[in-house]
Order: C-alpha cells, then structure tokens, then sequence
C-alpha cells in the first residue's frame, strides 16, 4: 500500500477518512498533533511550550515524525493526517524521505466547498481517546449513544473554536499556508482530488477508487 498524505480545509472530513483509510487498510493514521501529545511526558521541552500555549520547534516535530514512519508498521504505508501544512514542511519531509529511502507515495485533496464545510462545525464533537470524529446534526455520523464514543465509551467533546467565525479565520489561514501544497505535490504527479461534499461514505469509495488504480 502507498503512503497517503490528505489535505483538506478545515472540516472537509480528513479525519473521518483518515480514521476509514486505518481500519479498512491497518494503516498507522498518523498526525503530529498526537506524536506530540504521546511524547511530552518524557519530553519536558515539548510540555513547556505546549503549556506556555507556544507552538513546538519545527525541528523536534521533525524528528517525532522520522522516527514515527521508521517503525515496522509503517513498512506498508501510514497516513499523514495534517502534515505537511505549507511549503516548508512538505520541502523538510521530501529531506526526511531521501534519508529513510521511504517513497512519498500519493497525495489526495478532499475538495469541500466553504459554506458546507462551514456547516459541519456546530455539530462536530470528537473522541480525545481515539480520535473518531462525530456530527450530531448527520445522521450517518451521530454516535450511538449521546456523548460517547461508539468505539472506546469515553466522553465526547466539542472543541471550543468549532463556530463560524473562527472558522472564518482557520479557512483562510489554510488558503495562505495550505492551498499552495496542492500546485507543489500536483507538479510532481501524485495528486488527486476527491469530492468531499457529499458523505463520509462517497467520500471513502472515491479515495478506495485511486488506491486501486
């Protein structure tokens, strides 16, 4: 299986299919939010800047994540949830893949329009556990049981920023820092958009379609 970066607007659903890429293919779903979350404890650097509410130095997040994908599971491809975000990164990743001989793989665009994905912000809630993202206002995304995770009973929680204005704000910071991955991994061949409008499952069947091509 190829590794697979995902890119997408704030709420398009990346972490919906990251989480459906995972179970169906037993792929690592990794993101650096939660590298960094499972390595503050024996990192005392890393939880002083989290504290502090600072952003970490990008060159400990790079050495979390080469050492993540040099693991044995990753053998068979891992996914990239919410790395790269800008040119930087996807220029500092492309250093780590020549010195693991890893091969970057494919990269998928989950197309959304602005309004609908705006629409999905009020309902979202999360599981801090395991990462499953629900919607209470989709049908097809609300949890069994009002407040719990389907998969591991913990409570749910709905992030504070989830509203339309700042939403305003995460949308155009992901125009500015984001969008020009799209041109950057486009020139190289191996991206692909996916119409991420619709359902979680469409959503899923178009990525399925590329991974068998």
């Amino acid at each position: 299986m190829k590794n697979i970066i995902l890119i997408a607007a704030p709420s398009a659903g990346k972490g919906t299919e990251a989480a459906k890429l995972k179970e169906q293919y037993n792929m690592p779903h990794i993101s650096t939010g939660d590298l960094l979350r499972a390595a503050r404890d024996e990192n005392p650097v890393i939880a002083e800047y989290q504290d502090k509410g600072m952003l970490v130095p990008f060159d400990i997040v790079l050495g979390l994540l080469k050492d993540r994908i040099t693991q044995s599971d990753c053998n068979n491809g891992y996914i990239l949830d919410g790395f790269p975000r800008d040119l930087k990164q996807a220029e500092a990743y492309d250093e780590i893949l020549k010195e693991t001989g890893k091969d970057i793989g494919i990269v998928i665009v989950l197309d959304v329009d602005k309004d609908i994905a705006a629409s999905r912000i009020a309902g979202r809630w999360s599981c801090p556990k395991c990462g499953k993202i629900y919607n209470v206002d989709n049908k097809d995304m609300k949890p069994k049981v009002d407040g719990k995770c389907d998969d591991c009973n913990s409570d749910l929680m709905h992030r504070d920023d989830d509203n339309k204005e700042v939403y305003e704000e995460r949308y155009n910071s992901y125009l500015k820092n984001t969008e020009p991955l799209i041109d950057f991994y486009n020139k190289k061949g191996i991206l692909y958009h996916v119409d991420s409008s619709v359902t979680p499952e469409y959503t899923h069947e178009q990525v399925v379609k590329i991974l068998g091509e």
